[in-house]
């Protein structure tokens, strides 16, 4: 009979076999901040307008070249629980604010390193999150006196640029003004005139293979990929009949059987059928349409009733896309061929019209520009990665946009906040008298870290350039940040005056998401993790981008 070896007592004793337990300082807590640690090293040469492109091929081996935070995060598949919280924290600040993703998890990461130095001092970590706590609620009282401007009007292009082109600047460097001029042109055109709501969806971004960036436009409307299907391939003042249903002879609902004995029979049965056809075309004719939308099929008998009757036929497969166009022209979907159309579920658009971009053809649908509801950013490159990446930059400029409209309080960018922050920091440490002041002067070296990380990724000497700025911010310039294209300047310039600017409440979000998931991970002092159970783990099932639908 074998010997029953009894477990080790102790917690193990409790799970099953395969489990594994991590407790104290050693096994949990310092395993905890060099996970993190690591995740962040990955994306700190990824940050600030120097920073370098990661080459990321997720689960379904699709290629990513990007240095866009988020989009990294996303494909990645994060298994460490601590790693993972710092994720959880970058993916509330993007839908939050849209941008910053890179800025949580690297101020995470360096209060975790702090941490770890005020932790072998032989402070415990209760001490130390409450010494970060106590910093944040500082940070978040002086933040409001850093503003140095404010957006009183969300529809004046001249204002909105500056901000735009700041957010993408990190994303594109070399490129930022003419994309931020895109975006301020395609976010202020669609802004209604009674109230200020926006929605990022109404921006949409049309990519074209061929020729470079600089042929980019804004269309104001909706463009999309495909051909018409019909001859007819413009109409001047649309009105367009909606359909999410294709366009062919009748399907009955239930099989049927047909006894046909003559060939008179046959015609008449036949004649019926392309009579009833006929009648409904007709009848969209008589509503005063001239261009029609299908979510499926048309038939070839359905096209020559339209080309009799002089409509425009375009088919939309997506029903995001049907939505849009909805939206768009005020039209209302019909989910059937219907006998009588009522005028006043047309929609309506300048012109529907066939064009040609490069190799590319497209269908257009213009709409005047105070009544427009969505635009289009047409943009041109030489790689469909490349037109990706110019995508993600886009749309971090939009979702600022979004911000501008919620709140238009601008701090310094550049890393000049942060320094101002951190001077304030230190001189407020120096006022406490417990524990506490090492967490907070330790928090203050956490927000001067983002200089380091420009410098480094810009291949100057970090260190000089932080002792620079910091000197600055003691004389009391307050908008002294880091300088990224004058050599000449030593790293420094005035970013008030260059118009570097970040928004207020993304700067407010992301230290106050990246200060409670390093407090969370901080708080943890056993890793418990139960025997995975059999057979590979399953993929998440990620949906995609649901226009390619």
């Amino acid at each position: 009979m074998a010997m029953h070896v009894p477990k080790a007592p102790g917690f193990a004793s409790m799970l099953k076999d395969g489990a594994r337990h991590f407790s104290g300082l050693d096994e949990a807590v310092y395993r905890n901040i060099r996970a993190c640690k690591e995740f962040a090293d990955s994306l700190k040469t990824a940050y600030g307008p120097c920073g370098m492109n990661k080459m990321v091929v997720n689960h379904i081996d699709k290629l990513f070249v990007t240095n866009d935070a988020a989009t990294i995060m996303n494909e990645l598949d994060v298994e460490h629980p601590a790693a993972k919280i710092m994720v959880l924290a970058a993916q509330m600040q993007e839908q939050e604010v849209g941008d910053g993703t890179n800025f949580v998890v690297l101020f995470s990461a360096a209060l975790l390193d702090a941490a770890e130095d005020l932790l072998k001092m032989g402070l415990t970590p209760t001490e130390i999150v409450r010494g970060y706590n106590i910093a944040m609620e500082k940070v978040k009282e002086w933040l409001p006196t850093l503003v140095v401007s404010e957006i009183k009007d969300v529809r004046d292009e001249k204002q909105v640029f500056d901000v735009v082109r700041t957010s993408v600047m990190s994303k594109q460097l070399g490129n930022e003004d003419l994309l931020a001029r895109l975006i301020s042109k395609a976010c202020t055109s669609i802004i209604p005139e009674t109230k200020v709501s926006f929605n990022v969806d109404n921006v949409r971004v049309c990519k074209i293979l061929g020729s470079s960036l600089q042929r980019s436009d804004v269309v104001q409307g909706l463009v999309f990929k495909r051909l018409v299907e019909g001859t007819i391939t413009r109409q001047k003042d649309a009105k367009l009949a909606v359909f999410t249903c294709p366009i062919d002879v009748t399907q009955t609902e239930t099989k049927g059987t047909v006894l046909i004995n003559t060939a008179e029979e046959l015609m008449k049965f036949s004649e019926g059928e392309e009579a009833l056809l006929e009648k409904r075309v007709k009848a969209i004719a008589d509503s005063g349409a001239n261009v029609v939308v299908a979510g499926g099929k048309i038939g070839d008998m359905a096209m020559h009733y339209f080309n009799k009757y002089n409509l425009m036929a375009v088919r939309l497969l997506s029903k995001f896309d049907l939505r849009r166009v909805c939206k768009a022209t005020n039209a209302s979907a019909y989910p059937k061929l219907e006998t009588t159309i009522a005028h006043e579920d047309l929609g309506i658009a300048d012109e529907v019209y066939v064009d040609e971009v490069g190799d590319t053809p497209i269908v257009v649908f213009r709409i005047a520009t105070k009544e427009s509801k969505l635009s289009t950013i047409v943009i041109r490159g030489a790689t469909d990665n490349y037109l990706d990446d110019i995508e993600r930059a886009i749309n971090d400029g939009v979702n600022t946009f979004k911000g501008i409209t919620r709140d238009g309080k601008l701090v310094p960018g550049g890393g000049a906040t942060e320094i101002e922050l951190a001077t304030k920091l230190n001189k407020y440490g120096d006022t406490l008298k417990g524990l506490e002041q090492y967490s907070v002067k330790k928090y203050a070296a956490a927000l001067e870290n983002f200089i380091k990380i420009f410098a480094e990724n810009s291949g100057l000497k970090s260190n000089e350039v932080l002792a620079r700025i910091i000197a600055e911010h003691h004389n009391g310039n307050a908008t002294i940040g880091f300088n990224i294209d004058d050599d000449s300047s030593n790293g420094l310039c005035d970013v008030k005056e260059r118009g570097i600017l970040d928004l207020y409440h993304a700067k407010l979000w992301a230290i106050e998401y990246a200060t409670t998931a390093a407090t969370t991970i901080l708080q943890v002092d056993q890793i418990i993790m139960a025997k995975r159970a059999g057979g590979p783990k399953p993929k998440d099932f990620r949906g995609g981008d649901q226009d390619d639908d």
